[in-house]
């Protein structure tokens, strides 16, 4: 960002722990002067079969997937309400959550993953209810197959041959896809756009898998 004239600051925290999600927060704002946008992206996968599944591999994903998105729009909603009004948007604050297409997909051995984003959607739903009075819009994104390390192994040879059959525009999604998506929710084209999930899944969340199974 800084070699194409931006100007950025990186901060290592654990978004699950109420003082580090603070510290990034109060960072953000010592070195810009506000915030303006927030884009709730941490997640991580701990995946077992449900008679398998540690209580810590429950917890932890829980906590990072659901307890963080919460604790970070807590604190930007804070920081939001204490600004007055910046005119660099019609909206007063952003905030802008990862979901997944699972948290509509149920997803066998990844219970925790997919409860933890069911919550994601109930979470941004319900704030933005709270909170649309006051100009500060909430939305998610909820991504399907992209191409990250995450599901590298996932991608190769047949294991990519059966992944791309449940996939109806019949690609695998690349990381700017859901940058875009992203994009354009934090901007003022999407100003009337509050408290909605836009899917980013090539039509994932279409249940490719029961074409010509009715």
């Amino acid at each position: 960002m800084r070699a194409r004239g931006g100007k950025a600051v990186a901060v290592g925290a654990d978004v699950s722990k109420e003082e580090d999600v603070e510290r990034l927060i109060a960072t953000a704002v010592d070195s810009f002067g506000a915030l303006d946008i927030l884009v709730a992206n941490s997640g991580m996968q701990k995946d077992a079969p449900i008679g398998e599944m540690t209580l810590a591999d429950w917890n932890k994903v829980l906590e990072v997937n659901l307890t963080g998105q919460f604790l970070c729009a807590r604190g930007a909603l804070k920081q939001f309400r204490q600004q007055q009004s910046r005119s660099v948007s019609r909206a007063s604050g952003k905030i802008i959550h990862m979901s997944s297409v699972h948290q509509v997909i149920p997803w066998a051995g990844h219970v925790n993953y997919a409860a933890s984003k069911g919550g994601v959607d109930l979470l941004m739903r319900s704030i933005a209810q709270e909170v649309g009075e006051e100009r500060i819009r909430v939305n998610a994104v909820a991504p399907g197959a992209i191409a990250t390390a995450i599901n590298a192994k996932s991608r190769d040879d047949d294991a990519g041959k059966k992944m791309l059959e449940l996939i109806p525009y019949g690609r695998i999604g690349e990381p700017e896809d859901v940058a875009n998506a992203v994009v354009w929710l934090a901007s003022d084209l999407s100003d009337y756009i509050h408290g909605t999930t836009l899917f980013i899944d090539g039509g994932m969340s279409l249940y490719a898998s029961f074409r010509d199974n009715g």
